[in-house]
This record gives structure tokens, C-alpha cells and sequence, in this order.
């Protein structure tokens, strides 16, 4: 993992991306109970570089202000978003 450098965030909310890889709705099936563990994000310790937003294969978080959300309807528990959060904002937590 890279070390997280300040510089590398972004500093206004134009320098970020207005969406993911796929349009709102292209998820239709919510999660069908098979997932076995969930993120949980710390806002205490969330700096908002939305690493995990950009990262996110299915597109279940999304901008919260200058924080981030997760849509549990939605969230496989893939947990690519808590390997790609450089400061451990991430955790996950058993269903």
C-alpha cells in the first residue's frame, strides 16, 4: 500500500470525480443475505479523500459533504475499499 501523502488529495470538490464506472441504477438486486462481513467507516478518522468511493466496484459509496456514505442494500463486503483507505478509516465487521 502507498503511504498516504496529503498532497495526493483532493483539495476542492471540482478535482473529483462525479461518479464511478457506472451510472445510478445499473445495481437493481439488492444484497441477497450472502454477505458475511461489512464496512464501517470512522468519521472521526475519515479525511475524505474518497479512495474508497473511486475504488468501490459496485459504486455503493458515495459523497456525504466532505465524508462518505456506504449503501448496505447494495455492498458485497468485498472490502477492497478498507485495503485502499490509507488511513484505517475502514474496519470490517462481521453481519
Amino acid at each position: 500500500m502507498k503511504p498516504f501523502l496529503r498532497d495526493s488529495v483532493p483539495q476542492t470538490l471540482a478535482e473529483i470525480p462525479d461518479s464511478t464506472a457506472f451510472e445510478a441504477g445499473y445495481l437493481v438486486t439488492k444484497n441477497a443475505g450472502w454477505r458475511s462481513v461489512r464496512p464501517v467507516i470512522d468519521m472521526d478518522r475519515c479525511v475524505g479523500c474518497l479512495q474508497c468511493y473511486l475504488y468501490c466496484p459496485d459504486g455503493v459509496i458515495s459523497r456525504q459533504g466532505a465524508k462518505v456514505a456506504i449503501d448496505y442494500d447494495f455492498c458485497k463486503g468485498c472490502g477492497i475499499c478498507r485495503r485502499i483507505c490509507a488511513v484505517g478509516a475502514i474496519a470490517m465487521e462481521e453481519e
